[in-house]
């Protein structure tokens, strides 16, 4: 199963983006050209991107020969929900999986409500607690030289919890 299809495009490359700055020393602005380049976003697109990123007071940009894009935050405090609510909204909100809310609950579940919450508590588990270092190239383990992702914060076990 393709996982990466619950996402649209922009937020996958707004993702692509944030962890290669994320990965980057905290003072250095990169790029536009660089950026586009090495996530593989279209130049057009990613400056629409980091528009909205920035608008949203997650990266900084700065205009001229020594401009470029940086974050705007420290990466271990910005989880991916914050980053793909901004794209796509539907996918950071926890709906029942067959569209009845807001009949669907614990109380009066859906007939997919208990197959459905182990699941949905996972994902939703991951997108609360995995910030952008955690998907920094520089939290890769086995690069020299790079962060190890050591302080990352640990994340709780997924647990069915009914709504």
């Amino acid at each position: 199963m393709d996982f990466g299809a619950m996402f649209s495009t922009t937020s996958k490359y707004a993702l692509r983006a944030l962890a290669y700055l994320s990965a980057q020393k905290p003072d250095r602005m990169v790029p536009g050209e660089e950026l586009s380049l090495k996530t593989g976003v279209p130049r057009n697109y990613l400056s629409k991107i980091l528009l909205a990123l920035g608008n949203a007071g997650i990266v900084t940009a700065v205009r001229g020969a020594a401009g470029g894009y940086r974050l705007g935050v420290r990466p271990e405090e910005v989880p991916l929900n914050r980053v793909i609510g901004l794209f796509d909204r539907t996918a950071t909100k926890r709906a029942c999986l067959l569209g009845l809310r807001p009949f669907c609950s614990g109380k009066n579940p859906c007939t997919a409500h208990h197959a459905w919450m182990p699941a949905k508590t996972a994902f939703f588990t991951f997108l609360e607690s995995t910030t952008l270092r955690d998907i920094s190239l520089s939290g890769r383990p086995g690069r020299a030289g790079k962060g190890t992702g050591a302080g990352r914060r640990s994340r709780p076990k997924a647990t069915a919890v009914e709504e």
